[in-house]
């Protein structure tokens, strides 16, 4: 029962150490995000498996790692050298159409690594890129020759309509009133356009958005 409570808590405090370090812990690993994860995942380990660690002197370096996170970050975003010492800087891997060897050496890339990165962004020949960019993170940003591009509605010369994002009014049986408030409809609207499409009961509904264009979106369980 001890472990068993001593997991959960530690669970608690690492969820809220991570989440008081922000979302880009978990959506961008830089260098200093991925050794603070590391090591605040061994302390937590370590914590739940040595009673003779006590819980608060435990939580202590967890607690001073996310402090240092916190706090590095925030001087990332004021100085320049710091961030650039920290994170890094992008590395150019492919400039007009050629492969930098050096950069490439430079960042232990190699042209496995270049090629399949490539193929994620479903490019298959190197002939069709004019730019290749190596973020900080790891992830690959390219930049295609204008003649491989996609076309768009403003190659052709067309005008598009804005386009928002959908509002989930029921979402898993739930009305979510603040969203019908925002598009100033109400509960009686709402239960109106589902009997229309012979649905009686909101909790049969998965997920009900209107899009920008007022059409509705339904799906029911």
């Amino acid at each position: 029962m001890d472990m068993f409570f001593r997991t959960l808590l530690i669970y608690g405090m690492i969820l809220i150490g991570m989440r008081l370090m922000g979302k880009r812990e978990v959506g961008e690993l830089t260098p200093i995000d991925l050794v603070v994860s590391l090591m605040i995942a061994e302390l937590g380990v370590l914590i739940i498996e040595d009673k003779s660690i006590g819980l608060v002197k435990g939580l202590i370096p967890i607690f001073t790692l996310v402090g240092v996170e916190i706090l590095v970050s925030y001087l990332s975003l004021k100085n320049d050298t710091i961030r650039k010492l920290v994170n890094g800087t992008p590395s150019v891997l492919i400039k007009n159409g050629k492969i930098m060897t050096e950069e490439m050496r430079h960042n232990r890339y190699t042209t496995h690594d270049l090629l399949t990165q490539l193929r994620e962004k479903d490019i298959f020949n190197i002939s069709d890129v004019e730019f290749a960019v190596l973020e900080t993170s790891g992830e690959l940003t390219v930049v295609p020759k204008s003649q491989k591009r996609n076309l768009t509605p403003e190659n052709l010369g067309l005008e598009t309509g804005y386009e928002g994002l959908p509002i989930v009014l029921i979402e898993d049986g739930g009305i979510n009133y603040t969203a019908l408030e925002e598009v100033d409809l109400d509960k009686k609207w709402l239960t109106t356009e589902l009997k229309k499409r012979m649905i009686d009961d909101i909790s049969e509904v998965l997920i009900l958005a209107i899009e920008t264009d007022g059409n509705l979106y339904l799906s029911t369980k």
